[in-house]
């Protein structure tokens, strides 16, 4: 009698295979949203944890005497980054589990992004006419409900210039 398993077990893939796969799927999620193109919003993914950069541009100005970014510039700034947080959070559990593959993400099938039910933003100094960097951090998430903390910085990652706090709707899973 044989004491061979009935099963077989998978190889990991190779680490640059995994990493090209989450690079694809974040980039897929960011280009189905135009409005962080028109900002110039990037995200720089390092294993699960995201970092959007919000390049400094003139359009982006809102008080010129000082001058100061635009505070809606600096709230949705924020807001796509607590959105794309939150979203990359379910599309990487997602992609892990087998239940979503990177071609249908590349064929331009997206999940349904979370709705924002309410947004508060907390300006604590100025934003000077620099680069801006922001984390958001998913404290909940469940089946309908979702909250989020983000922060925001400019040159001092411990000396933030804004921060804020999002409720959203999550998708139903369809």
């Amino acid at each position: 009698m044989s004491a061979e398993p009935s099963f077989k077990r998978r190889h990991p893939e190779p680490v640059q295979q995994v990493k090209k796969r989450r690079d694809a799927a974040l980039n897929a999620l960011v280009q189905g949203v135009p409005y962080i193109q028109f900002l110039g919003v990037e995200f720089d993914r390092r294993g699960d944890e995201l970092t959007a950069l919000l390049r400094f541009d003139d359009k982006l100005i809102g008080n010129p005497i000082l001058p100061a970014l635009h505070g809606g510039a600096i709230a949705a700034f924020l807001e796509i980054t607590a959105i794309i947080e939150l979203s990359w959070s379910l599309i990487w559990a997602d992609m892990e589990s087998g239940v979503l593959d990177l071609a249908t993400l590349e064929a331009g099938k997206l999940p349904r992004l979370p709705k924002t039910i309410d947004f508060t933003v907390d300006y604590l100094r100025s934003g000077l006419p620099r680069d801006a960097y922001a984390r958001a951090r998913v404290a909940r998430s469940g089946r309908r409900y979702a909250s989020v903390n983000v922060e925001a910085w400019q040159d001092k990652r411990t000396r933030l210039f804004t921060q804020a706090t999002g409720h959203f709707l999550m998708p139903d899973k369809a």
